[in-house]
């Protein structure tokens, strides 16, 4: 046999490996989210797997690695392995302005800028920022407005290493948000949304009554690895919700 020959023939062979393994991942997968197996059962051994499926065993162990890795699975050792518990997540996987928002919907937005100022961190800031005890943080306080009614409360506090400019910045040309999306690249985001009434400042700020039920989010924000924003968007319940669309990753559903 020639050269190329049997180096096509060892290349076929490692596509016809990795088809194998994707296959084994798809069916694993496809019993999973069919509702065959529900979080905390224990899937087949690698051994049945070897037999039921018509695979070598270096096959099924590299699927059930990957699978476990991207969390599907979770492997206990000397015991089997598991559907992974569903973990729960946020579906609000952007950072959206909401200023384009509004203007999307063809409404009038406007922002009335609070406050503006440097000042020493509270410790829970410093705490979600990572920073001592005692450190300096810009702070800045927004009433977000659609067509004069107001929508958002906006409470943020920003790392001065990170952002050293931000407190200098004319807020009512831009937005916080915006001058930070558009000067610290984001590497890393966590969204978090309870529901709660608001306190005595800021149903005033909302113009709402203090029954009034409001859905809160939370955001931090890393840029390589350090700490850059910690802030809290208020919002009346009864004239704002939560939510994004967006396209899944369909890669993950293709194993």
């Amino acid at each position: 046999m020639s050269s190329n020959a049997s180096r096509s023939g060892s290349a076929n062979a490692a596509g016809a490996t990795a088809t194998r393994y994707e296959q084994v991942k798809r069916h694993i997968r496809d019993t999973i989210e069919s509702g065959a197996r529900q979080p905390g059962d224990r899937i087949p051994s690698e051994l049945d797997l070897v037999a039921s499926l018509g695979v070598s065993r270096m096959t099924v162990n590299r699927a059930l690695r990957e699978l476990t890795s991207e969390g599907l699975l979770t492997r206990v050792s000397g015991v089997g392995t598991f559907v992974a518990e569903a973990k729960p997540q946020s579906t609000l996987l952007m950072i959206a302005h909401i200023g384009d928002e509004i203007r999307s919907r063809g409404h009038d937005y406007t922002c009335d800028t609070l406050l503006t100022q440097r000042e020493t961190a509270p410790a829970g800031v410093s705490n979600a920022l990572g920073l001592a005890p005692g450190a300096s943080v810009f702070h800045v306080i927004c009433v977000h407005r659609e067509n004069g009614l107001p929508v958002q409360l906006e409470d943020r506090y920003v790392n001065p290493a990170i952002a050293p400019d931000f407190i200098q910045q004319d807020f009512s040309a831009v937005r916080p948000s915006e001058y930070l999306y558009a000067t610290v690249p984001a590497h890393d985001i966590e969204h978090i949304v309870d529901a709660g009434l608001p306190t005595r400042a800021e149903a005033g700020l909302l113009k709402i009554a203090l029954e009034e039920p409001c859905l809160t989010l939370v955001r931090r924000t890393w840029s390589s690895g350090i700490a850059v924003t910690y802030a809290r968007f208020v919002h009346p319940g009864s004239r704002y919700r939560l939510g994004c669309r967006f396209t899944p990753d369909t890669s993950l559903r293709q194993g």
